[in-house]
């Protein structure tokens, strides 16, 4: 069904939960979004492994997406929460993590993680995170 995406925004956004994903258009996405190079390619066997994942669409045009992935059990962890440019500051990024939240509730898991660097902790939080103490090792 679709739902606007925001006050004063242009777009209606359409959110599915679990559909099937251009990988080339996911790529576009991401690169639009992050500005690093992604061809695509890893993102069908991510998916592969995925719990659940939501993605935005306002027409034909894929303008968001989030994934969960998980450990088998308990705990889904939120990764690569995604908006176009253009469709930020509009609620897409919010309703695909909360989407994102219901989906992966209703597929037993009872945790929801997800890591952010500081300046986006006002967005997790006004989703419902709780910031908590955490440990990281990068590996490479």
């Amino acid at each position: 069904m679709p739902v606007a995406a925001g006050a004063g925004g242009r777009c209606v956004t359409e959110y599915r939960v679990q559909a099937a994903v251009d990988s080339t258009e996911l790529g576009q996405l991401r690169e639009a979004a992050w500005g690093a190079p992604d061809d695509g390619h890893a993102w069908p066997a991510i998916l592969a492994r995925s719990l659940t994942w939501v993605t935005a669409h306002d027409g034909g045009q894929l303008t968001g997406f989030v994934n969960v992935a998980w450990d088998g059990g308990a705990h889904a962890f939120l990764l690569d929460t995604t908006v176009h440019p253009d469709w930020q500051r509009r609620g897409v990024g919010a309703e695909l993590v909360r989407r994102a939240a219901t989906s992966a509730r209703a597929l037993g898991a009872e945790w929801l993680h997800v890591d952010y660097e500081p300046h986006l902790s006002g967005f997790y939080e006004s989703c419902g995170f709780r910031p908590t103490a955490a440990g990281l090792l990068r590996l490479r």
